[in-house]
């Protein structure tokens, strides 16, 4: 009794052809009974597969193979004495069916093969051109059809483990779709399935037992939504692939075969290749873009399929023996090949209805024998009939040879999908916007530069003009008024002597008269005096009026720079700031000067040194030069009543967290504690931006996290980030927030202490830089509840989900901006790893975007981890199949 059961994945049975080519009696050639139209324009390439128009001229047609099996050992010895019932002619392209010892039947296929031909001759005739057509674009089908036991999976199937030279189809054509496509820019992915009491299994995943098919109204393309679908990269992986499935097939010991196929094995090849556009020809000059702008086309992507086709072979049930559940295998195998030589008869005949609805064999195989709009089909089709030699089985050899001679008179249009990659057109454009952008700051940066320069320059001239104004006017001050003392000098002098004159006078009346003369001369002096001094005010007027006309002369020429004259309001703004900010430095320098005095000792020493290292090997830092000169001095002017001293104190010890090395002796200096309460009760925004980014730098290191969480950090920063304005501000405190999320001892505190909703609050500012900081922190807190729930530490659902950030997430994982993009695309992963978040992730459109992570994702690693996350949940997997999504 037959039983029906598992391969095992090693061919037990198989049929070796090994036999010589035995001779056969002369018999009497008969009429031709089937003539095809002759083949016209045809060409061979190297490997002598036809190239180009099929037979007759007709693009498309179906082309047939018949493949004779040599003897086994049963017949060699219940035949020995009857002759083969088939006599081939390969160089003729035709088979003669002998009825009896006088009479034979001839039919032509469009190639006969021997039983001594190779696994490799096969190849390159049935299937290479169907291969090289999906490389092309084109769909593709390889079929086996013919009895049962007479080596269909053997043409198909075969592995070539022990040989290489017997590999079959399937192998040989997985090897040239790999060898011509690009792993870079194609994708190549492999289905494998089997048609079994008309139900569709995966042969991948045996628990996926019952597939529907769905068909495409418009382009008649069929699909399996449900199926398993595996990339394939190299050779190895796809022959694994094959032997698992090759296990899970349905197999059964008959009197004909002691491997019996109980089932149609269906191997669907998805090719997907990228064919780059090319750039546009401008037409004239004014068209032209400019040197740093490239037009871009989208590129084309092909989608191709090749279908390979292993049918159960058909018997007879009195020959087989099958009875009991092998008899309903075979009734069911019976069926669907009716079913499908129905469909083959329609289109043979052009009948107005195709039954394809009989089967679900005829609807999977829809666009291979033109059955879409029961014109056409769209898929170049090869079918390759296996016949024995047996004179017993000369039945089922004639129904064979006429099922293909049937199949030839089908023709299919072929036809090319093709669509425009849009996405990775996007990709290129954002590079473009990304090289343009750097290109703007690069100029505008020189034109900063290029504006100070002009600015240094006319200060420079104009300290200049002002000092060689003021000591023109101080040397013309200084000669007139030595001008006046020596005449005021004179005057004094004569009026003295003449005093001396009326005091050595005798008598009154001389003395009267003398005073009176005198009195005349000094009036007249008086008079030299007057006349005088209006010389020198009217020559001094005149110095003035040359002082006025040097100064106009500077201004002019002062003037003739208009970049001058229109920055010169500008650099009197900057000169009074300046002077502020002189004050300041001079106040802070008295303080800090000491330790500028050794913290420049030291560094001249470095420098002479070169990269000298300390005993201990390792590079002297800045922090431990501040260290030596005095740590605890700088962290004393944290609490300086001067501002300005404490917001230069608080940049310096900003700048020595950012290193590792400093961070444990700020700490143990009591650096954080002092930094917690400038963040507390200091007004200032630029205290807070500062002590807020030295926090964020502390919170990098694990051993300071839970310092900062026992000191109120959370709160003291949650307050801070809902109080702040400054989007500098703002993206420090998120910083701060981000690294705490990374430590899974703290997930309870940030959610209760209100972390995780100061975080959501802060994205009010829109600025992508603390919106950049937000993602982060989400995909951190999201990571460690991954990691707790992978490790039983977890079960309830995702913290973040409550406190209401999912819409968030969702709403941005597509963000224009690739760093919000990337964490909230790695949150989004971590979170659906969960199987308790999925219904509400599912809720709020996630699913959506998962897929699209899964497909579209710019990082390999975050694709994957998408993809095994979906396959993963066994609630995804459920939507998915609602949704008839592919992932």
């Amino acid at each position: 009794m037959a039983s029906g059961g598992y391969r095992n994945g090693i061919p037990k049975g198989t049929i070796k052809f090994d036999r010589p080519l035995t001779s056969t009696p002369n018999v009497r050639p008969s009429s031709i009974k089937s003539r095809l139209p002759p083949a016209t324009g045809l060409r061979r390439s190297s490997s002598g597969s036809l190239v180009g128009k099929d037979d007759a001229g007709v693009p498309g047609r179906v082309r047939v193979a018949v493949r004779l099996r040599p003897r086994n050992a049963e017949e060699l010895v219940a035949d020995a004495d009857f002759a083969d019932c088939v006599e081939l002619q390969p160089e003729l392209k035709r088979l003669k069916l002998r009825k009896n010892n006088w009479d034979s039947d001839t039919y032509e296929f469009d190639e006969v093969l021997t039983e001594c031909a190779s696994q490799k001759r096969v190849y390159e005739v049935v299937a290479k051109p169907v291969v090289e057509s999906v490389l092309d674009g084109y769909n593709g089908t390889v079929m086996a059809y013919g009895q049962t036991g007479t080596g269909k999976t053997f043409t198909l199937g075969r592995l070539g483990d022990e040989d290489t030279s017997a590999r079959g189809i399937m192998v040989r054509s997985m090897e040239d779709i790999l060898a011509d496509v690009s792993p870079e820019t194609d994708f190549v992915s492999v289905s494998y399935l089997q048609l079994y009491m008309e139900t569709i299994q995966d042969l991948l995943d045996p628990t996926n037992d019952n597939i529907s098919i769905v068909e495409d109204p418009k382009t008649g393309d069929v699909s399996l939504p449900g199926a398993t679908l595996v990339e394939i990269r190299d050779q190895q992986s796809f022959v694994e692939l094959l032997r698992v499935g090759e296990a899970h097939r349905f197999a059964a010991n008959t009197k004909l075969n002691t491997e019996s196929s109980r089932s149609h094995a269906i191997l669907m090849v998805n090719v997907k290749r990228s064919v780059v556009g090319r750039e546009a020809d401008n037409s004239s000059e004014s068209d032209r873009p400019s040197h740093l702008v490239k037009p871009f086309k989208p590129s084309i992507v092909r989608k191709s399929k090749l279908v390979v086709v292993d049918l159960a072979g058909s018997e007879r049930i009195h020959k087989s023996g099958s009875e009991g559940h092998t008899l309903e295998e075979a009734k069911s195998i019976n069926l669907s090949l009716s079913a499908l030589g129905k469909c083959i008869n329609a289109l043979a005949e052009n009948s107005a209805h195709v039954p394809v609805r009989d089967s679900k064999l005829t609807r999977l195989l829809r666009d291979s024998f033109g059955v879409f709009s029961y014109t056409t089909g769209t898929a170049r089709t090869s079918l390759v009939v296996t016949i024995g030699p047996s004179p017993r089985h000369r039945g089922e050899t004639a129904s064979t040879i006429l099922f293909g001679q049937r199949a030839m008179k089908v023709e299919n249009m072929m036809r090319i999908k093709e669509e425009f990659d849009y996405k990775s057109l996007s990709r290129k454009l954002e590079i473009q916007v990304d090289k343009l952008l750097m290109e703007n700051e690069r100029q505008q940066k020189a034109f900063d530069d290029e504006v100070e320069r002009i600015t240094l320059e006319a200060q420079s001239r104009i300290r200049e003009a002002e000092r060689n104004y003021m000591d023109l006017l101080e040397k013309e001050r200084s000669r007139y008024q030595m001008d006046y003392m020596d005449s005021i000098k004179k005057l004094e002098e004569r009026w003295i002597s003449n005093q001396k004159k009326h005091n050595d006078g005798g008598n009154r009346e001389f003395l009267f008269s003398d005073m009176q003369a005198q009195a005349e001369s000094v009036a007249k002096e008086n008079e030299d005096v007057r006349r005088l001094l209006q010389s020198e005010i009217k020559l001094r007027k005149e110095a003035e009026e040359e002082v006025k006309n040097l100064k106009s002369q500077f201004t002019s020429e002062a003037g003739g720079n208009a970049d001058i004259l229109k920055l010169r309001k500008m650099l009197e703004d900057e000169s009074h700031q300046k002077k502020k900010l002189e004050e300041e430095i001079m106040i802070l320098q008295s303080q800090l000067l000491q330790l500028s005095v050794e913290y420049n000792e030291t560094r001249t020493l470095l420098e002479r040194n070169g990269s000298a290292k300390t005993g201990n090997g390792h590079t002297a830092s800045m922090g431990e030069v501040f260290e030596q000169v005095g740590l605890r001095k700088i962290l004393s002017l944290l609490e300086s009543e001067d501002a300005s001293v404490r917001i230069h104190a608080v940049k310096v010890v900003a700048n020595l967290a950012a290193e590792g090395a400093n961070q444990e002796k700020i700490v143990e200096a009591g650096g954080l504690s002092s930094l917690l309460k400038l963040l507390s009760s200091f007004e200032d925004e630029t205290v807070r931006r500062v002590a807020a980014g030295a926090i964020a730098n502390l919170a990098m290191n694990e051993a300071n996290q839970e310092l900062i969480v026992a000191q109120g950090g959370i709160s003291l920063l949650s307050v801070t980030g809902a109080d702040a304005e400054d989007p500098q501000t703002l993206r420090m405190v998120a910083g701060a927030i981000a690294n705490l999320c990374g430590n899974d001892k703290l997930q309870m505190k940030l959610k209760t202490e209100g972390g995780i909703r100061a975080l959501l609050g802060m994205v009010r500012c829109r600025h992508p830089d603390v919106l950049s900081q937000v993602a982060r922190g989400i995909a951190n807190f999201a990571k460690c509840e991954s990691r707790a729930s992978a490790q039983g530490i977890k079960t309830g659902k995702s913290l973040l989900i409550e406190d209401g950030a999912l819409p968030w997430i969702v709403r941005n994982a597509n963000n224009e901006v690739s760093p919000i993009r990337r964490h909230i695309e790695l949150a989004l992963c971590h979170l659906a790893q969960h199987e308790v978040n999925a219904k509400e992730m599912i809720n709020e459109g996630a699913l959506w975007e998962l897929v699209r992570i899964s497909r579209d994702c710019s990082r390999e690693d975050i694709r994957n981890l998408a993809r095994r996350t979906l396959n993963c949940s066994t609630a995804f997997l459920a939507e998915m199949r609602r949704l008839r999504i592919d992932c």
